[in-house]
C-alpha cells in the first residue's frame, strides 16, 4: 500500500488514478503526516449472464432465461420511503 501526500495527489492525480485502476493498488493520502483518505479500486462486479454462468449445471437454459426475465420485470421503479 503506497502512501502519498495530498500535494502529490493534486500534482499527479492522473498517474495515481491509473495506478489504482490498472494495478488494483490502494493509495493512502496524508496531510501533515495524518492519513486523510484512502483511494481503493472498485469492488469487482458481474453481469446477470456472468452470475447465471455459475448456475449452469443447476438450471436449464429455459429456467435461466425465465430467471433473467423475471429479475428484470420484478424491479419497481417507485421510490419508497422506509420510514412511512
Amino acid at each position: 500500500m503506497q502512501t502519498i501526500t495530498a500535494t502529490d495527489l493534486a500534482r499527479n492525480t492522473r498517474k495515481i488514478l491509473d495506478a489504482v485502476a490498472g494495478q488494483g493498488e490502494t493509495i493512502l493520502v496524508e496531510r501533515n503526516h495524518v492519513t486523510i483518505a484512502r483511494i481503493v479500486p472498485p469492488q469487482p462486479t458481474m453481469s446477470a449472464s456472468q452470475a447465471l454462468a455459475g448456475f449452469q449445471p443447476l438450471l436449464t437454459p429455459q429456467q435461466a432465461a425465465g430467471w433473467l426475465r423475471d429479475s428484470r420485470n420484478a424491479f419497481d421503479e417507485k421510490v419508497v420511503d422506509p420510514w412511512a
